[in-house]
């Protein structure tokens, strides 16, 4: 099977008991729309889909699909894997939609976003964070990237990187907002709050070692001498009166 080649059968026996069936068969039901044409119901094997897929590209392969056994006779079609569904369970390829693309228009894809470089506020400490991981663009189907590669090697700490920075390839656009965070490089919050918290501990510590501890030391001895002299006191009318 070659890389963005497939053979699939035209499916009539459509719904979920003709779905159990194929499944059992090996096989996955799948369905291909677009282009202002009639869906069609399609059996996939699912292991020469996946070989059909560029290892790199992966969905974003263009694929010219063969369907044996259509309404009018076979069909050649040029398609993309839409989406895809996986068995809960096994993970096993479930179900598979196809839409027809045209080489000379536009199509949506979803490409990752790699970072490259060592950022300046990384090596001074920071932590990155990557916020967008993967980016819907647009462009003509033999355009798609791999891949986008964004280098943050001149971020400086509590800076950030927005799609309106990325240099994406001539022809290719993405579908997000410009002002939307790629990356950024923070402070360590850890740091923050260790740097805030020394200086009140220190301060707070002093007053409640020397301080505090002085008076209720000296307290305790004058609280003491005039309880003891109260009770000499107290005892000596007492024996009066009985007198």
């Amino acid at each position: 099977m070659e890389v963005g080649k497939l053979s699939v059968e035209y499916r009539k026996d459509v719904g979920k008991s003709g779905a159990r069936r194929l499944r059992t068969a090996g096989k996955i039901p799948a369905i291909c729309y677009g282009a202002g044409a009639d869906p069609l119901t399609l059996a996939v094997e699912p292991a020469k889909l996946m070989k059909a897929l560029d290892p790199v590209k992966k969905t974003n392969t263009v694929i010219q699909l063969t369907v044996v056994g259509a309404p009018g006779g076979d069909q050649q079609l040029t398609v993309m894997v839409r989406d895809y569904q996986k068995d809960a369970l096994r993970g096993d390829l479930s179900h598979a939609d196809f839409v027809r693309v045209q080489l000379d228009k536009d199509v949506h894809a979803v490409v990752p976003v790699v970072l490259t470089g060592k950022a300046e506020g990384v090596k001074n400490g920071g932590i990155m964070h990557q916020v967008i991981h993967r980016l819907e663009i647009a462009c003509k189907p033999h355009l798609i990237p791999a891949k986008i590669e964004v280098d943050v090697s001149n971020l400086n700490m509590n800076e950030a990187l927005h799609v309106s920075d990325i240099k994406l390839g001539e022809g290719v656009r993405a579908l997000v907002d410009g002002g939307s965070s790629v990356c950024s490089v923070t402070a360590p919050r850890a740091e923050k709050v260790e740097a805030a918290a020394a200086p009140a501990a220190g301060a707070a510590a002093a007053p409640a070692a020397g301080a505090a501890a002085a008076p209720a030391a000296g307290g305790d001895k004058k609280a003491a001498a005039p309880a003891a002299g109260g009770d000499k006191k107290a005892a000596a009318p007492a024996a009066d009166k009985k007198k």
